[in-house]
């Protein structure tokens, strides 16, 4: 009997597996088509990064300025390119070449870069494939459908060009959790065990930096990794607190020049110039990288302060996406691309509950949306707008199939207790069950169709009526805008993360 079930369990698990890969294969094949497409000036950083780590010695990575793309990166992605580039250099030389390099776009640079972020999305797949092993079968595929095959990771990884998918890592969460989860048992065990996890780490910290420190040069490969120097935004603005504290300030400016008060415009930038040089702000307090740490720490630590007191592993990766959007909406000059971060970890946490799949779809989609100047050209827009509406109806119609069921049970019990203390509903459960499936509500409808107006704006109307007027308009409002949504989302995940009971999924 016992053999018969381990039959069927290994049968039911490699079932799964086929399914894992074919939605890999799936979404690979996509990619592959998608080769040819736009790429942006990242495809060049990572194929001089490629030269760089080939060409020069280990102590000259985080001092060589032969382009304007230095390294900056942390050593271990250092030491990815390196293993790259060995593979680079059979296939074109010229790929890994210093200076003949430079700017180098053939079809063989092209397609080798393209297939390299292929296949590093699979230490994402091995990633999920783990977090997801133990799970009923209905969850598994509903969350590996909104990773695998996320439209996030296509624009940022697949056409912009990036390797989001191989570096998803967070650190205070883990330390915490860890330390209270792990090695909190006991003096003799927990300190045994506190020895061992310091080992560990003191290990990694080793291999990645031991060589730089071993050289002296420590101090240039934080100053390269944390460059303070770069401004308080990005070029384009990610939609954190931070577009809203622009805004502020630039709208309190105008108010008070408009009734009289002398108000000098700043000759600073907000994305770039030198940390303590005039401030970019004409009203509100100059920003500098240690408020932004402060307000990290501060936002971080009701999650932390929860982990140490409540050390469950079902909510880790709640934990990890709330600690990402911590450094996304309050950190110094944050790129947009860094929304994917929080995004994809919260699909493992949507499969959860009805709740977090309806704050999941919401959050997807603006954290998807926010993305599309990235990809400006027109060529590209039917691409990225068919990505989203996709993702949108897969994402409708497997959390309609994941809580369909649960729903009619509630809706079952709820008739059952009104029968029986005699409050006459004759309402059917089907009825109950199809009158409370899966739905955002009307103040998730509408904020959605708020996005909608804002690219009609962008692409339709501001050209019909401004021309070529105020062109920095349509890049802000859809900052403003998702910005909005995604501080919802943060103080939405940080009651959920307060008001959490001790129970796991």
């Amino acid at each position: 009997m016992s053999g018969t079930f381990s039959v069927q369990t290994m049968q039911v698990q490699n079932s799964s597996c086929w399914s894992l890969w074919w939605l890999f294969a799936t979404a690979a094949c996509v990619k592959l088509l998608l080769i040819p497409s736009y790429h942006s000036t990242d495809f060049e950083v990572h194929r001089h990064w490629l030269a760089l780590t080939h060409s020069l010695p280990l102590s000259q990575w985080y001092f060589d300025e032969t382009s304007p793309w230095t390294l900056d990166y942390p050593p271990f992605f250092a030491y990815f390119e390196r293993f790259l580039s060995v593979f680079a250099n059979f296939i074109d030389p010229q790929i890994v070449q210093l200076l003949k390099g430079l700017n180098y776009s053939s079809d063989t640079v092209v397609y080798f870069q393209r297939i390299t972020v292929i296949l590093s999305d699979l230490s994402l797949l091995y990633g999920i494939y783990r977090l997801t092993r133990n799970l009923d079968s209905r969850r598994q595929k509903l969350i590996w459908v909104l990773v695998i095959w996320s439209p996030m990771l296509v624009i940022v990884d697949h056409l912009h060009f990036q390797y989001n998918g191989f570096l998803l890592v967070a650190a205070p969460v883990y330390f915490v959790y860890l330390l209270r989860h792990y090695c909190w048992r006991g003096l003799l065990r927990g300190f045994g065990r506190l020895l061992i996890m310091g080992a560990v780490v003191a290990a990694v910290f080793v291999a990645a930096y031991g060589p730089f420190v071993y050289q002296g040069q420590i101090k240039q490969v934080i100053s390269r990794m944390f460059p303070f120097g770069r401004g308080l935004c990005h070029a384009y603005w990610a939609p954190n607190l931070w577009v809203l504290y622009i805004i502020l300030d630039k709208g309190l400016a105008f108010f008070l020049q408009n009734i009289g008060f002398n108000i000098q415009a700043p000759a600073a930038s907000f994305t770039g110039g030198l940390v303590g040089d005039s401030s970019p702000f004409s009203v509100l307090p100059q920003i500098t990288p240690l408020t932004t740490f402060i307000m990290v720490l501060l936002a971080l630590s009701p999650c932390l302060i929860k982990a140490w007191k409540d050390p469950r592993p079902g909510m880790i990766t709640r934990w990890v996406a709330y600690a990402y959007m911590c450094g996304f909406l309050f950190g110094w000059h944050v790129h947009e691309k860094a929304s994917l971060h929080f995004v994809i970890p919260l699909a493992i946490v949507a499969a959860e509950s009805l709740d977090d799949a309806r704050h999941y779809f919401i959050l997807s989609i603006v954290s998807c949306y926010s993305l599309f100047p990235l990809l400006f050209e027109a060529q590209e827009y039917p691409i990225k707008v068919l990505l989203l509406l996709l993702h949108s109806i897969l994402m409708w119609l497997g959390f309609s199939a994941q809580f369909t069921d649960a729903v009619a049970v509630n809706a079952t019990t709820r008739l059952k207790k009104k029968r029986k203390n005699n409050m006459g509903s004759k309402a059917s459960p089907s009825a109950a069950s199809h009158n409370g499936g899966f739905d955002i509500g009307w103040v998730g409808k509408s904020y959605l169709v708020g996005l909608v107006i804002v690219e009609v704006w962008g692409q339709l109307l501001q050209p019909l009526i401004l021309g070529d007027k105020l062109p920095f308009v349509p890049l802000m409002l859809i900052s403003i805008y998702c910005a909005l949504g995604v501080l919802y989302s943060w103080i939405w995940q940080l009651r959920r993360i307060l008001c959490s009971v001790a129970v796991d999924s």
